[in-house]
């Protein structure tokens, strides 16, 4: 296994694999979250490689400067999105991404590493705490519509 920093050569190979996470997304809204990725100084996207060359997971990384749950520190390495395939899953891609992470946020300055997950996401949240992240907070978040004044 290998991680490969995203860059352009690998970008339709990170679009696809994103899309099995947030695949309510459409591929043109995709490409253009991915684009804003590639040029932040902020952000960045990584690949797995199996042993055959194939790109079987995906990781984004972002520097969070803003209110993170939990933080003592500013800035907070951040995993904004995690995906294994299927057939790569409870085989440590996981666990070796997570490691990366913690390595990037080091260089990055940073003392903690942070991630969410939906609520009903339990697969996520086994993952999460299996290699080492503590629950912080449960949010449920609403909306009302309101009509205009007009």
């Amino acid at each position: 296994m290998k991680i490969v920093k995203v860059t352009q050569d690998e970008f339709n190979e990170w679009l696809d694999l994103t899309l099995k996470l947030w695949p309510d997304e459409s591929r043109e809204e995709r490409q253009i979250s991915l684009t804003n990725i590639l040029q932040s100084p902020r952000e960045a996207g990584f690949i797995v490689r199996a042993e055959d060359g194939s790109a079987i997971a995906f990781m984004n990384l972002s520097l969070r400067f803003d209110y993170v749950p939990g933080a003592t520190q500013s800035p907070v390495a951040y995993v904004e999105g995690i995906y294994v395939k299927d057939e790569y899953r409870k085989q440590g891609v996981g666990k070796f991404l997570i490691e990366y992470a913690q390595k990037w946020a080091i260089e990055n300055g940073c003392v903690e590493l942070a991630s969410d997950a939906l609520l009903e996401n339990t697969a996520s949240y086994e993952f999460h705490t299996k290699v080492g992240f503590q629950e912080v907070e449960r949010v449920v978040t609403f909306i009302k519509k309101i009509a205009s004044s007009e």
